[in-house]
């Protein structure tokens, strides 16, 4: 921050409309946006986002090409049932923005180092239109925010854009690790091997990451898609007789399915598609629509019994301890159902990917010990423990506005998943998740372009909040893991919704019995004619 202090701030005003981050969300906004010619400052020299700078080489999409697709943009091969890998996800990114002549906004390797409010002549305090209750329009005539950046050609220099409207698309994921905290003196420094985040694993180049795990003992922290897919990086480093085992030191347990018969599972119908939605509890619901979840209670507690119990029977989940003791609609109400690449339970029965439960370990000088006083002798250790995503957002955030990135649910508070009530012309894409991010990121792109555009009316800052706290109750009755901000039981309807203030209709298939039994995807969210 202090560079930008210490240097005479020429403001440049180029656009109105100015969008940080050229990730999934960043594109989606940009093209919708388009209108008002955006800048996007792009921090690296790719658009992409995590598909980019947090993937390794065995990382894959873990959906169907046709579930993650923008609505008029469809994969070459569609009906392709292989699961596409990182880098054809960032080709299919790639030729999207091209398509559409988006990256012709992008500013690459233009870091955001500080965003300041101008809009008032206190800026330290919240604007008196959001006191009194009215959000007001997006685009107000003049400058509200500042935003000062560094670009890797001149990091010494730090210019400084105005905006009417900003847009923060950095995501959850990458940029600021969560690091475990250990006891004094049984931290990494007393370790004499090797201790590497995910993140920073992820930007080695194939030869140094095989380097890095062959015949080497590793142990990786983390049990969600960063630690399976390092085990199976791990594991296929370590092929023929000579190769070393990984260990996964699993602190939280959550439930597992493989990915070549996930999207043939029962859960599939039971959990995506319109009719599968009215077992669970959504906001805004009538007292019919109350009574009719309580009543399906039974039904829903059943559903997630059954599919527990084939996930049992599929996967040696009992034989390695894998088991979770929770059920399994919470772990699909918080999006953290890990799903595992085909071969992954092949290699543990070749005893080349080993498993640890224990909720506290710590360093000793040749390697980690566990709770029940027992250790572990390894040469590397790879934490996948994820990221922090609110403080990378605070850290560019200015008071007041960073203070209420979280609120007292531990959340953060977006109406339609975008706006914050409380921080004046400016929207947030990609923080909240869903069953599909691709989908619901582009929804909510449609959706504040029109909003921009003045196409209709945000309700009053009270009634955004209490619409707010009614999906956080929602959140919080379904699963344990509320925090994480999920809307993945009440997706459709959050999409529904969505629709019905863009003005569109909200039902989007051709049938009834579509309408009832056929999932959802982005292609039904193209613009028709009848919508406006």
């Amino acid at each position: 921050m202090a560079a930008a202090d210490n240097q005479t701030r020429l403001i440049h005003s180029v656009s109105k409309v100015g969008i940080i981050g050229a990730g999934i969300s960043g594109i989606a906004a940009a093209k919708q946006l388009s209108g008002h010619s955006p800048v996007v400052f792009e921090a690296t020299d790719s658009i992409g986002g995590v598909w980019k700078h947090c993937s390794y080489n065995c990382t894959k999409l873990q959906t169907p090409r046709c579930d993650f697709e923008f609505s008029d943009y469809p994969w070459a091969e569609r009906d392709n049932s292989s699961f596409p890998s990182h880098v054809e996800v960032l080709d299919y990114l790639y030729g999207y923005a091209t398509h559409f002549d988006v990256l012709k906004y992008v500013k690459f390797e233009s870091r955001v180092v500080e965003i300041r409010y101008v809009g008032n002549d206190q800026a330290t305090q919240l604007p008196v239109s959001l006191k009194s209750g009215q959000y007001g329009s997006l685009l107000t005539g003049h400058p509200v925010w500042e935003v000062a950046v560094q670009t890797s050609g001149d990091p010494n220099t730090v210019q400084w854009y105005a905006f009417e409207f900003i847009v923060i698309c950095i995501g959850k994921y990458g940029d600021i690790p969560r690091m475990p905290s250990f006891p004094r003196n049984k931290g990494q420094e007393v370790f004499q091997g090797k201790v590497l985040h995910s993140m920073d694993y992820s930007k080695l180049d194939n030869e140094a990451a095989r380097e890095l795990l062959k015949g080497k003992k590793v142990a990786i922290i983390g049990y969600k898609k960063s630690g399976i897919d390092l085990a199976m990086e791990c594991a296929e480093a370590n092929q023929g007789p000579d190769g070393q085992a990984c260990t996964m030191v699993i602190r939280n347990l959550h439930w597992t399915v493989p990915s070549y018969w996930i999207w043939g599972l029962p859960f599939f119908l039971f959990y995506s598609t319109r009719s599968s939605q009215f077992l669970h509890e959504r906001p805004n619901q009538s007292l019919f629509r109350a009574l009719l979840c309580l009543l399906s209670s039974p039904m829903r507690v059943a559903i997630s019994k059954f599919i527990e119990s084939y996930l049992v029977w599929k996967l040696p989940l009992v034989k390695y301890g894998l088991k979770p003791d929770h059920p399994f609609v919470e772990d699909y109400a918080s999006c953290q159902m890990a799903i595992l690449p085909e071969s992954f339970f092949a290699e543990a029965d070749k005893g080349k990917i080993l498993f640890k439960r224990s909720p506290k370990w710590w360093f000793w000088s040749g390697g980690i010990e566990f709770e029940d006083n027992t250790k572990l002798e390894v040469d590397v250790v790879l934490l996948a423990t994820g990221y922090e995503g609110k403080k990378k957002l605070q850290s560019v955030l200015p008071e007041p506005f960073r203070s209420l990135v979280v609120d007292s649910s531990g959340t953060m508070p977006l109406y339609r998943g975008t706006i914050h009530p409380l921080i004046p012309n400016m929207a947030f894409v990609g923080f909240i998740e869903s069953v599909s991010n691709l989908h619901t990121a582009e929804l909510r792109s449609k959706w504040l372009a029109r909003l921009v555009d003045n196409e209709f009316k945000l309700p009053t800052v009270q009634e955004m909040l209490d619409q707010i706290s009614r999906e956080m109750e929602v959140m919080k009755k379904t699963t344990r893991f509320y925090k994480r901000h999920c809307i993945s039981t009440f997706s459709i309807n959050h999409s529904d919704e969505i629709c019905e203030e863009m003005g569109w209709k909200s039902w989007r298939k051709d049938n009834w019995f579509s309408e009832a039994f056929s999932p959802y995807n982005s292609r039904d969210y193209c613009e028709e004619e009848n919508d406006n």
